[in-house]
């Protein structure tokens, strides 16, 4: 199946509406559920879920979503093409309102994440990669107008933007740090002295390496595919890997029976 346009400029247009969704919510006194696994849930998540559902081209395409029903895994094992959403990611942060969460929109083929969109609406920043072609950052003040993948590649910064002057910077979640990533940011101080480290929610942290603005995010805490697809999308096309931890070269692989994803490392 041809991948076209229209369905990268379409899957922007979700991702800055169901921001715009999620910043009513954010700016009223929103109630707070628990989903089964006991994480919260918001009228937000099910607002977005529904606008990207809506308008995501689905023609042939299937769509899986965090807020989706449950889809067996002998129905998926067949998609060689689909929609990957996580409709709010970074909940934690949204209900401490903080700005650090996304919307997160990944089109996955054959297991792999190959164009990823994701949308900080509280920091109007929105994060476009298209594997082998490249990824971009663009600020979006005006919610109202939905650049398109041609306008973001003309008018966005290309990615990564290096810069020598920083330390060497390792970022890590500012929900889940663990022991293990306490002993991996202890051997990296040992190799850069002057090291950084950063706290960041979400998919950000992805987007931070990939727009260069760190060097690396160790993720050794249970995530779902979810949750890292766009973000891995992005990275890829930035040339910055994101491989299973410790194995290093093999990268995080999408629709598996299990949709639970392996440590891995941002670098």
């Amino acid at each position: 199946m041809n991948i076209l346009p229209l369905w990268f400029d379409k899957a922007i247009e979700a991702g800055i509406k169901a921001g715009n969704a999620i910043m009513e919510v954010y700016q009223s006194d929103f109630a707070v559920e628990s989903k089964e696994d006991k994480t919260p849930l918001t009228i937000a998540d099910k607002k977005a879920h529904t606008i990207i559902e809506n308008i995501l081209p689905q023609d042939g395409i299937k769509f899986l979503s965090e807020e989706g029903k449950s889809i067996p895994y002998a129905e998926r094992a067949s998609w060689d093409l689909f929609w990957l959403i996580d409709p709010l990611d970074g909940t934690k942060e949204f209900i401490k309102r903080n700005g650090e969460f996304t919307v997160n929109i990944a089109l996955i083929r054959q297991g792999e994440p190959i164009f990823g969109v994701i949308y900080a609406p509280a920091l109007q920043n929105l994060y476009v990669g298209y594997v082998g072609v490249g990824s971009f950052k663009q600020k979006i003040t005006d919610t109202t107008f939905f650049p398109t993948w041609a306008s973001i590649q003309q008018e966005g910064i290309k990615l990564p933007q290096l810069n020598s002057e920083r330390p060497f910077t390792v970022v890590a979640s500012r929900s889940h740090n663990t022991p293990e990533t306490e002993d991996y940011i202890s051997v990296q101080r040992k190799i850069h002295p002057n090291l950084n480290c950063v706290s960041s929610g979400s998919s950000l942290k992805i987007c931070l390496v990939a727009e260069g603005s760190a060097d690396t995010y160790p993720r050794f805490a249970p995530t779902m595919e979810w949750d890292t697809a766009a973000g891995d999308a992005i990275a890829r096309a930035a040339g910055k890997p994101v491989t299973q931890y410790p194995e290093f070269q093999k990268p995080l692989n999408y629709n598996k029976e299990n949709l639970l994803n392996p440590w891995f490392l941002v670098s």
